[in-house]
Parts: C-alpha cells; sequence; structure tokens
C-alpha cells in the first residue's frame, strides 16, 4: 500500500503548517489595518500611496501602507523557506517562522505609528529568522542532493 503525502512528512512538519497559518492571519490583520487607516486619513481606493501635497496625513497613511506593502513583498520567500527547509528541519523552521511572525508584527506597529525607524525595534529580528531559514532550507537541498540515484 502507498504512503499518503501526509505519512511521509515528519511529524513536527504540523507546526511548519500552523506557523504558516499564523503569518496569513498577521496578514489579515495587517490589511485590516490599512483600510481603517484608508477612512481614518481619506486614502480613497485605487490609490496606493497618498501624496503628501494633496493630504497633509500622507506620511501616516503611508507608514501603515508600506508596513504591510513591505510584509507582502518578503512573504513569498518566508513561505518558500518554512515549506523546503521544514521538510529536513521542521523544529527548527517553526521556531524561526514565529520569531518571524512576531518580528513581522512589531515591524508593522512600530512602521504604523509614522516614524519609520521604529519599525526597527523588535522587528529587525525578522531578517535573523529568515538567514536562519536559509541556512535550514540549503541544508534541505544538500541532503536531498546527497542521497543516493534512485535507479
Amino acid at each position: 500500500m502507498a504512503a499518503s503525502l501526509v505519512e511521509l512528512l515528519p511529524k513536527e512538519y504540523g507546526y511548519v503548517v500552523i506557523v504558516l497559518v499564523l503569518y496569513v492571519f498577521l496578514n489579515f490583520y495587517m490589511a485590516f489595518q490599512v483600510g481603517m487607516a484608508r477612512k481614518k486619513y481619506n486614502v480613497p481606493y485605487p490609490t496606493l500611496y497618498a501624496l503628501e501635497s494633496e493630504n497633509k496625513q500622507a506620511n501616516l497613511f503611508n507608514c501603515v501602507q508600506r508596513g504591510h506593502q513591505n510584509s507582502l513583498e518578503t512573504m513569498p520567500i518566508f513561505f518558500m523557506l518554512m515549506i523546503m527547509g521544514g521538510l529536513k528541519h521542521p523544529s527548527v523552521c517553526a521556531g524561526l517562522g514565529l520569531l518571524h511572525v512576531v518580528s513581522r508584527y512589531f515591524y508593522f506597529t512600530g512602521y504604523a505609528t509614522g516614524d519609520p525607524a521604529k519599525r526597527l525595534t523588535l522587528g529587525k529580528f525578522h531578517m535573523l529568522a529568515i538567514l536562519g531559514l536559509i541556512v535550514c532550507t540549503i541544508s534541505c537541498g544538500r541532503s536531498l542532493l546527497d542521497q543516493p540515484a534512485s535507479s
């Protein structure tokens, strides 16, 4: 009898899946905050960024928008590294992924204050998590290459 894909994955891979879903909820939260900022600072759709020449509070809105946008820009990298690195190192990747999610929350909330420098107070640790995930993913790739050739 052939094993299902889930049966082939390490049991701890479930933590990887849960952390990825946590990031999805964080993304929903950030998107909701951008929507609220649109109303608060009077920035209608489809305007992506407010112009200071047209809106005195443009910087405040743009900081909220930019915090979310930056998280969207790095999301595919984070997801790929979690999914691939987690195949070999599920617990380590889940821990690093949780660090990334928490750091991204603080990155966003710091940015949303209107002072972009505040995004790096605790938010700077997301890059440490990404670097760790890169190492785990390279390790997974090396393990695959080190396997004996299949016939």
